[in-house]
């Protein structure tokens, strides 16, 4: 067993871990932060993505031992005091889901790319989201959603694409 030292979401953990043990096990069964959602274990779908340290990564390629000392974000940790993050907004105001198994990565991936890119543009959003997989939406909803977001927090209250 390691010992390690998280902050997820803004609150600190120390956990004991079995060296082997992924970090998205680790949110998941320990943490019982069940959001991030394991799909392939292969890194192929996206549906794991978290950040670490303001980076997007598939929690499936790391091993929590490798987080320790990091600070973490899920799909929980976006929505403050109530209010979701206009992301999480966005899918459920422009139907970017239906199973919604993908849905917390695709929104981890949005939200890296809309912290490095604020005002993309369809194709830029597309390109951002390549690593991650929906097998229901054909991802025109999610694509307007990324977009809704993008125009909520750059502060003009329009959605494009209505």
């Amino acid at each position: 067993m390691s010992t390690i030292s998280v902050t997820v979401n803004g609150r600190t953990y120390q956990s004991d871990v079995e060296p082997r043990t992924l970090l998205v096990h680790y949110l998941r069964e320990q943490l019982n932060l069940t959001g991030t959602h394991i799909g392939c274990d292969t890194s192929q779908c996206g549906a794991c993505v978290v950040h670490i340290n303001g980076q997007s990564v598939k929690s499936c390629t790391v091993l929590a031992v490798q987080a320790d000392g990091a600070e973490i974000t899920t799909i929980e940790g976006l929505a403050q005091n109530g209010q979701l993050h206009p992301l999480q907004e966005g899918f459920w105001e422009k139907h970017g889901l239906q199973c919604g198994y993908c849905t917390p990565g695709m929104i981890m991936s949005a939200y890296d790319l809309l912290q490095q890119n604020p005002n993309p543009t369809e194709d830029e959003i597309r390109h951002g989201l390549e690593g991650n997989l929906c097998r229901c939406t054909g991802y025109q909803n999610i694509v307007k959603a990324v977009q809704y977001a993008a125009d909520k927090m750059n502060g003009s209250g329009n959605s494009p694409g209505e």
